[in-house]
């Protein structure tokens, strides 16, 4: 009698993260699809603003204020170039997505988990659906979990809420920062310990 392998894991065997896994190949794939667009915007009723330096030379025309109206009803984007990792999902996992964006901040990687909220915005009557949709989320790279209770890294690939070339770019000088940071902290650390060396010789 041969024993049929289960081809999927629970939730709890999906490995935690400390940092989110997807951000290295988001980082790559956002930068090859940045393009650099420029738009002149005229001033108002299409008049153009005159720009007066303090000797009182004219040094161009521009604008400088754009009033815009914004609908403010919550939104994330999903991306068409991942939405092939959709096909396969059960009908719990694309409940509990729907609940993930309803809860997605604007330029967020990750997500506080509500167990109570997901079950009530899913209409499951137990947490054990959402727990499967979940792992079946983790299962195909929209979601991984961290090693924070309750909290979950998206794939900023599959889907996002706001500006990804302007998160990758404050994620890149945050990490600039961070490495800076830590060389200060070893030098600091060298010099502690060559200090504490001296001193046992004194």
């Amino acid at each position: 009698m041969t024993v049929k392998k289960k081809s999927y894991l629970t939730l709890k065997e999906h490995r935690e993260y400390t940092d989110n896994p997807f951000v290295e190949s988001a980082l790559i794939k956002i930068e090859e699809n940045t393009v650099q667009k420029r738009r002149f915007v005229k001033g108002a009723k299409g008049v153009e603003q005159t720009i007066v330096n303090r000797d009182g030379e004219v040094t161009g025309h521009t604008a400088f204020l754009q009033i815009i109206k914004a609908d403010e009803e919550k939104f994330a984007k999903l991306y068409l170039s991942q939405f092939a990792a959709f096909w396969d999902l059960k009908k719990a996992s694309m409940r509990v997505f729907g609940y993930l964006l309803s809860i997605l901040q604007p330029k967020q990687d990750r997500v506080f988990f509500n167990m109570k909220h997901a079950v009530r915005y899913t209409g499951y009557s137990s947490n054990k659906y959402v727990i499967s949709g979940l792992s079946d989320l983790c299962d195909h790279g929209i979601i991984a979990r961290s090693d924070t209770p309750y909290m979950y890294f998206i794939n900023p690939l599959v889907f996002f809420n706001g500006d990804r070339v302007t998160f990758a770019k404050t994620y890149v000088r945050k990490r600039k920062k961070k490495i800076e940071e830590d060389k200060q902290q070893k030098k600091m650390d060298f010099w502690d310990d060559a200090i504490e060396s001296n001193k046992a010789f004194e």
